[in-house]
């Protein structure tokens, strides 16, 4: 080993193997420094003897795609990746620092230089180290140290630098010449290779070492390489996909592509496309999520600026149904598959934009992505309206706070939807009946039908309900929560109720899946630091104009419409707004679960919105003969314990009714939940 070192002899092997001759050495030249770096155990790549001829090694491969020795190349570059992988400050040693006239920028497009480490690189001494005064290698008590890499400009600058008359005609640029030939066997067409190319990608970007990190997003093609494949494969698409084949098709996993149309039995056209655009995304976004943080943030913004941005936001702007809807769902699919942070957070900002001040009426069209997307929810086709609430439904239940607070909660901040009356020196915390003062008795509202003693339900949750007591009213302002479920369960009268008749539809499950959820849900919102309580009433500027916001407007619009609605479009209208009850904010617990809050004129919330829909359906039962047989034979259809026969007469409002009902146990649900998970010490 000690005769290796001093003389050179991986230098002469270098030599060899780059005239390739004999023939066939360049092979074995390759075999010998992948099996050398891979089985001695001593750090080998700090010294010079062995570093030097490395890089030179590195600088030839990736060279000819397809090469008899690829699959050689590939081996050694992923054992020297992995080898910076085990000691990243090693990875100094791979920054080459080159020189670039101003002549050689002029002639040469920046990407193309880049990409392959352009022949009219200058690149100082033979080393591929540039020694600048103050830079290189020093010994110091015998031990080399060599002094850390010239941080580079942006290629912007230097462009710009170069453009400029100035006293220097040349730029000190760095090179990544482990990138560039990782990103040339990307291309591949052997799959093994490209792979392979990949893999080594993914233990560098993940580095620590923020020269390297500058280096690899600045200095070479990767975002390019990213999002060029990311629009192509996108392009090869077909313009027309059943929405339902692209959340199905499964084998998403960019280094596992073992697909096989002819042993496929639910092959549909455009398949194959399909997966190998899911698969490229999964790996852009596993790469960005494994990324130093400086190289993933820029990678993200390459993502959304040269795909999202230039290729997406056109397809889902079109007018054609047929588009939108293809679009709508191939961008579902990617909010439901990214799990990178930062990809994640340039998506949103790419589909709501960054925009944290309240809503008005008049500037909800200032983002126009945005604006159309929540449009869509009230879409004329009803496919489309269906594809975009499922989209907003799990772009919800992403880990990114701006989702939530763009949509919902800039809006509510204020608390300026509540009415405040001061309270009057004669007026205590109960009154003798034990309701809150101003509140409406349920048995004396006419919209209510008197609570069932017999109902098992109430006894249920009024036996888990804390005591009526003196202090009726919580500290912390909310309103006891017995009579906020009875006031939701109260809501559908009896005679529009048919899921007592039915075993298996109570409210068992209603409970369990709320609590799962709401756990889920505060897991997410943790980091968050959100208030516990809402904001005290005094410091809120009531006088200040409400408007719920679009997203909320066209929720409550398409939820007043829910007697005359499909089925389909309601159970994910409802499915959205119970998401979005499930949420541990105080502003919105009250704005959407809160019967009792004192609305300020011209508002309506959650609740005042069932108000009226139940106010219709009431006047409209009466002039619906055999309206309970029918709402029960509707209900044990869509439960499948009746077979389809004769179409029903109404079946657009039957069907509204039975989601109404289920809707409120969920509510009711949410409410209990929630209120004993914030009072549990």
């Amino acid at each position: 080993m000690e005769y290796l070192l001093h003389h050179k002899v991986l230098e002469t092997l270098y030599t060899l193997g780059k005239a390739d001759c004999p023939p066939g050495m360049k092979q074995q030249v390759l075999v010998f420094y992948t099996k050398l770096l891979g089985r001695i155990k001593q750090p080998l790549l700090p010294h010079i003897n062995v570093h030097r001829p490395v890089q030179k090694l590195v600088r030839l491969c990736g060279e000819v795609l397809a090469n008899p020795t690829e699959n050689e190349e590939i081996q050694f570059l992923c054992i020297v990746c992995a080898k910076l992988k085990q000691d990243p400050y090693l990875v100094n040693f791979f920054l080459e620092s080159k020189v670039k006239t101003c002549d050689s920028v002029g002639s040469t497009s920046h990407s193309g230089a880049l990409a392959g480490g352009s022949k009219e690189e200058v690149v100082a001494n033979d080393t591929g180290q540039a020694q600048p005064p103050g830079a290189g290698s020093t010994v110091v008590d015998g031990a080399v140290h060599v002094s850390p890499a010239i941080p580079s400009a942006a290629p912007t600058d230097t462009l710009g630098a170069c453009a400029a008359p100035g006293p220097s005609s040349n730029n000190i640029l760095q090179d990544y010449n482990l990138v560039n030939s990782l990103l040339n066997l990307t291309k591949s067409p052997d799959g093994r290779i490209a792979v392979k190319a990949c893999e080594g990608l993914m233990l560098l970007v993940s580095l620590p070492e923020l020269g390297a990190a500058k280096c690899l997003t600045q200095n070479t093609a990767l975002c390019e390489l990213l999002t060029d494949r990311l629009t192509s494969l996108y392009r090869a698409l077909p313009q027309s996909i059943d929405p339902l084949d692209i959340e199905t098709v499964e084998g998403i996993n960019w280094g596992l592509d073992s697909y096989n149309v002819k042993e496929d039995a639910s092959a549909f056209p455009g398949k194959r496309a399909l997966i190998s655009f899911l698969s490229w995304f999964d790996y852009c976004d596993q790469l960005i999520k494994e990324a130093h943080r400086m190289a993933a943030t820029t990678m993200a913004q390459s993502v959304r600026e040269r795909f999202l941005v230039a290729v997406l936001e056109p397809q889902l702007m079109q007018t054609s149904e047929i588009g939108i809807l293809t679009a709508t769902s191939l961008l579902h699919r990617i909010v439901r598959q990214v799990t990178s942070e930062a990809l994640l957070e340039e998506i949103v900002y790419f589909l709501l934009g960054e925009q944290r001040e309240p809503e008005t009426l008049s500037c909800i069209q200032r983002f126009p992505l945005r604006h159309r997307l929540i449009e869509h929810c009230n879409h004329i086709s009803d496919e489309i309206s269906i594809m975009t609430l499922r989209l907003f439904e799990h772009l919800l239940q992403k880990p990114n706070e701006h989702i939530l607070y763009n949509l919902i909660l800039r809006n509510l901040e204020e608390r300026n939807y509540t009415e405040y009356k001061p309270p009057c020196p004669e007026d205590k915390d109960i009154v003798e009946n034990g309701q809150i003062p101003g509140a409406v008795d349920l048995e004396e509202d006419p919209i209510f039908t008197d609570i069932s003693p017999d109902n098992a339900l109430t006894k249920e949750w009024l036996s888990a309900s804390p005591p009526i007591t003196p202090d009726h009213q919580r500290t912390d302002g909310k309103t006891e929560v017995h009579k906020i479920v009875n006031s939701f369960l109260c809501l559908v009268p009896d005679e529009a109720k048919s899921s007592y008749q039915v075993e298996g539809t109570g409210y068992d499950t209603y409970l369990r899946d709320a609590h799962r959820q709401f756990r889920d849900y505060c897991a997410i919102c943790l980091r968050w630091d959100w208030p516990g309580t809402a904001k005290p009433i005094e410091k809120c500027n009531l006088e200040a104009p409400f408007f719920e916001g679009h997203f909320l407007k066209v929720l409550f619009d398409r939820m007043g419409r829910i007697l005359d609605q499909p089925y389909d479009v309601n159970l994910q209208v409802t499915s959205v707004l119970s998401k979005l009850s499930l949420f541990p904010h105080p502003h919105i617990h009250e704005f959407l679960l809160d019967p009792y809050v004192n609305l300020a004129p011209g508002c309506r919330s959650l609740f005042s919105v069932i108000v009226r829909v139940v106010g219709d359906l009431m006047v409209r039962i009466q002039r619906i003969l055999d309206f309970t047989p029918k709402l029960l034979l509707v209900r044990k259809r869509l439960l499948g314990l009746e077979p389809d026969g004769p179409i029903v007469d109404h079946m657009t409002l039957l069907e509204g009714v039975i989601v109404l009902e289920e809707f409120c146990k969920e509510l009711a649900a949410i409410a209990f939940v929630k209120y004993h998970s914030t009072s549990t010490p």
